[in-house]
């Protein structure tokens, strides 16, 4: 939407990062059957600008699984409104915790 964006007309980093937060939370979430937290995020690289209009797809894939934590990998795509093929803009691996009720980080069933 034009509030997430620059002058340019380009969605802020910040929107986009915080979109992959989510899909790589919700395969956090189904990895540890219960609630999470984000703990690290690497080598995000911004490749391409996403354009008010585009269609972004996020891809989360489960990368590794210890005994307290998770690490997913997330590409992102974008496709302008009307066109046919899009191209990745950006990826990401991203580090979650397995939380229990009171916050503290816990075991992940079957690690």
């Amino acid at each position: 939407m034009p509030a997430d964006t620059n002058p340019s007309g380009d969605i802020f980093g910040g929107w986009l990062m915080s979109q992959m937060d989510l899909a790589a939370g919700n395969l956090a979430a189904r990895v540890s059957q219960g609630r999470g937290a984000t703990v690290a995020v690497e080598a995000m690289q911004f490749l391409r600008p996403v354009k008010v209009g585009d269609e972004v797809t996020l891809y989360a894939t489960l990368k590794s699984v210890g005994r307290t934590s998770m690490r997913m990998h997330v590409d992102v795509w974008a496709r302008a409104r009307f066109a046919q093929e899009g191209a990745k803009v950006t990826s990401a691996d991203f580090v979650f915790v397995a939380l229990d009720e009171a916050g503290a980080p816990r075991e992940i069933p079957d690690a």
